[in-house]
């Protein structure tokens, strides 16, 4: 368990810790190579309109299939010349890498072997990360009924696994992913994490060496050019927010929330979280919860629905009652015109206006393509 210490003693422990994981991390990089750590190289200022539209599209999409179809987009349309050979280079890999893994998830079906790639589904798909033995299984079987599979010894998740967890009218995707150690690297790692909208990182505080754990995630994810960041307010703007010139188009911040299982287990709970906050320096939201009282379980889908911005939309036909059961899930900030897009490709394009009951207008108010919809909002389009 952690102790309580004072400012001093934790940048202390701090900058030791900061040595550990740099010698860990030495190591891992002296092993097999992994298939996302390609080196990453200065996007050229002189990459034409139809490539940042493309790349543009990739940073927006999280569907697998689309990923890769948004890649050979970006291939085919960047200018070919000598500025632009690392990103071209960096690109085909990459292709390769989601290529291999979508035929993966299609032999899963088979005989070959479980998916590495899991399509999202429901209102956003969520990846637990945690070191060994932290209850990310117990915590997954607990919300989704899954049935994963539970052990008392370490690495036991060995490919993702996904599940639903209700919430209200709608679901999260929750895949449980393999525990992240030096001592067990996992080369598909950062692909399963590409298509996720957020994570919970699960950490035991009880643990004696959680916070050495917390420094190795870090390194890990680092090499595979993965950010965990506290950023969800960020989310709604990341998706149009222009790539800057030297931004590397492959990085990927997953705004996260650090749920601290085993809360049973720590009599000084809130004391315990202050240290560890402390001791690394984690910026990130936190909830403690126990996957065995079911201590604060009931928190963590009403958290996901605000900090992700998801609004719900229910769409009727004129003359007939809107259908209340089975909502269509957005963001905030996203509009009548990508109501369409979800009910059907090509709506979007034939739509001459909708009709809005609910929190965005008056009811029965006419509306065009831009109006933002609302939670709540009933929509019925007119094509």
């Amino acid at each position: 368990m952690l102790p309580i210490i004072h400012s001093n003693q934790s940048s202390f422990r701090s900058v030791a810790l900061g040595s550990f994981a740099r010698r860990d991390h030495s190591r891992e990089e002296d092993s097999t190579p992994d298939r996302f750590s390609t080196t990453v190289s200065c996007v050229p200022a002189n990459l034409s309109p139809e490539y940042k539209a493309a790349e543009a599209s990739f940073r927006k999409s999280r569907d697998p299939r689309e990923r890769l179809e948004c890649s050979r987009e970006m291939l085919r349309v960047i200018p070919k010349h000598k500025g632009t050979e690392h990103l071209q280079a960096d690109i085909k890999a990459r292709i390769k890498d989601l290529a291999d893994e979508l035929e993966g998830a299609r032999k899963g079906g088979g005989h070959g072997g479980p998916a590495l790639v899991i399509r999202p589904e429901g209102a956003a798909q969520i990846a637990l990360i945690g070191p060994p033995n932290a209850g990310k299984s117990s915590l997954h079987a607990r919300l989704t009924g899954s049935g994963a599979h539970v052990g008392p010894y370490p690495y036991t998740t060995q490919y993702p696994e996904p599940g639903m967890m209700p919430h209200e009218d709608i679901h999260f995707q929750l895949i449980d992913l393999p525990a992240i150690g030096f001592e067990h690297p996992v080369p598909w790692l950062a692909g399963a994490l590409q298509t996720a909208d957020a994570g919970l990182l699960v950490m035991d505080l009880a643990e004696p060496s959680c916070v050495e754990q917390m420094q190795v995630i870090g390194a890990v994810l680092e090499k595979k050019r993965l950010t965990l960041t506290e950023r969800w307010d960020a989310m709604e703007a990341s998706a149009d927010k222009a790539p800057q010139a030297n931004e590397d188009p492959f990085a990927r911040g997953l705004p996260t929330l650090m749920v601290a299982n085993k809360a049973d287990l720590i009599p000084a709970l809130d004391a315990e979280l202050q240290a560890f906050r402390e001791l690394t320096g984690v910026p990130y939201p936190m909830l403690a919860v126990s996957a065995t009282t079911g201590r604060g379980l009931g928190e963590i889908g009403p958290w996901l629905f605000r900090n992700l911005g998801i609004v719900r939309v229910y769409t009727k036909t004129p003359g007939r009652s809107a259908e209340k059961h089975r909502p269509f899930t957005l963001r905030r900030g996203q509009t009548v015109a990508d109501v369409a897009r979800l009910v059907h490709k090509d709506l979007e394009r034939s739509l001459r206006y909708a009709r809005i009951w609910g929190p965005s207008g008056f009811d029965g108010q006419q509306v065009g393509h831009e109006h933002r919809v609302a939670d709540g909002d009933i929509v019925e389009l007119h094509a």
